[in-house]
């Protein structure tokens, strides 16, 4: 990654534009043509330096349901769960951790019910021993922004 990468995650981060060609605009910024943003990105996420682009909206105040959920996985069967978890819509952040409940997720589903029912397909998938759900009490951070 070099300078102009850098100077194009940071104005991508803090000042991406709401317009009809934002892309256009973030290469205004950085000297680039809107082709060349827009390869520099796609090279960025093939790379794995970036995940996706997108916003990031309270799913609480749309309505949403949204939880941390802790996971105690057999060993042998934690890249099947882990795949298992992967296929549902809401599902991000799901990682292996060095604990107890060895994989931790989060879920944001549009209602109770759904949530409650993929929550049910996932606590009796073979290899899961215990689900823990640990939904927020307050949000003392609500942003991040990487300095490159």
């Amino acid at each position: 990654m070099n300078d102009t990468d850098r100077k194009l995650l940071n104005v991508v981060q803090k000042d991406f534009p709401i317009c009809e060609n934002p892309f256009q605009v973030i290469g205004q910024k950085v000297s680039l043509s809107e082709a060349e943003v827009l390869d520099r990105l796609q090279n960025l996420k093939e790379q794995g330096i970036i995940r996706r682009i997108g916003g990031v909206f309270d799913s609480k105040k749309l309505g949403y349901k949204s939880c941390l959920i802790a996971v105690r996985v057999t060993p042998e069967k934690l890249d099947e769960v882990a795949a298992f978890i992967n296929r549902f819509p809401g599902v991000t952040h799901n990682y292996q951790r060095t604990h107890r409940f060895n994989l931790w997720f989060t879920l944001t589903s549009g209602s109770e019910e759904k949530f409650n029912e993929i929550i049910d397909l996932i606590k009796h998938k073979p290899g899961v021993e215990q689900l823990e759900l640990l939904p927020a009490i307050r949000m003392f951070q609500t942003e991040v922004t990487f300095k490159l």
